[in-house]
């Protein structure tokens, strides 16, 4: 598999101790995480060689490695992929996870460049995901579909979860606390700044169109339009009944359109075509 990556430090090495308590072990990501593993089980299968693309403590890897599927784990932040090792070998899984440091851009241009995991026409892997908007650090995700065009075979599924631009409940969470630029600010021109780096919020259609012609759109769904973003762990955990009724709907209606243009995540699946891109 591909080797490690130089990358610089990230700032998300400050968040490694905190993540899974906001986005692993809440009530709001919890319900989040097993929305997205649900389209990831449906595709994935014992044996399959998936790449997960910023794979933070490891989460989705655990859980599709304990199905049987092997999994290719990176991550930018060094503390991230420490965190994920340590799970890895606790759970006894080495095996079946490689866990790997290195940054999403930097992976990319590795894998174009015919790098160790993109062996043989079309490539060897057999599928990839980006969960829980990794994918929104990234300036230009036209490289990215590039190194995965290389590396996923014809018929592979590609699931990227991204945070959308417009979500009602970040609106009306931040006006209601008289906080408009943190209400509005998907919605900035060019991203918004957080900690060094410059995140954006691009529709479906824009990555869609990114990931063209290598990758053909086969759904997006919601996750997050009606369950409330993981900043509001504190009013869910006050609303157990609430939450679970919220999240019950929008299960039945997470492919429905509007709602994955207004959720505080969006799942979109793609797949390799048949000599697209390459």
């Amino acid at each position: 598999m591909v080797g490690e990556l130089q990358a610089p430090p990230s700032p998300f090495d400050a968040l490694a101790g905190e993540y899974d308590s906001s986005f692993s072990t809440s009530a709001v990501g919890a319900r989040m995480r097993a929305a997205v593993h649900r389209r990831l089980d449906a595709r994935f299968r014992p044996g399959d060689r998936i790449l997960d693309l910023g794979c933070g403590t490891g989460e989705d890897a655990l859980h599709l490695a304990r199905r049987g599927v092997r999994v290719l784990a990176v991550d930018a932040s060094e503390e991230m992929v420490a965190a994920a090792r340590r799970k890895v070998q606790a759970a006894g899984l080495a095996g079946r996870i490689e866990t790997r440091r290195a940054g999403i851009e930097e992976l990319a241009a590795d894998l174009s460049a015919g790098g160790e995991s993109a062996e043989g026409p079309g490539g060897r892997l057999d599928g990839a995901f980006s969960n829980f908007g990794a994918l929104n650090c990234v300036a230009d995700l036209r490289p990215v579909a590039a190194g995965l065009a290389a590396a996923v075979r014809p018929g592979g599924s590609v699931f990227l979860c991204l945070m959308g631009p417009a979500v009602p409940w970040e609106w009306g969470w931040f006006l209601g606390r008289r906080e408009p630029g943190k209400a509005f600010r998907r919605l900035r021109p060019g991203g918004a700044a957080w900690r060094g780096l410059t995140v954006r919020y691009p529709t479906p259609g824009a990555v869609r169109r990114a990931f063209a012609p290598g990758f053909s759109a086969r759904g997006v769904t919601a996750v997050g339009a009606f369950l409330p973003p993981t900043y509001a762990e504190g009013w869910a955990a006050r609303h157990p009944r609430l939450l679970a009724r919220l999240d019950r709907w929008e299960r039945r209606l997470e492919a429905v359109p509007p709602l994955p243009w207004l959720a505080d995540h969006y799942l979109l699946e793609l797949v390799r075509l048949e000599g697209g891109g390459r």
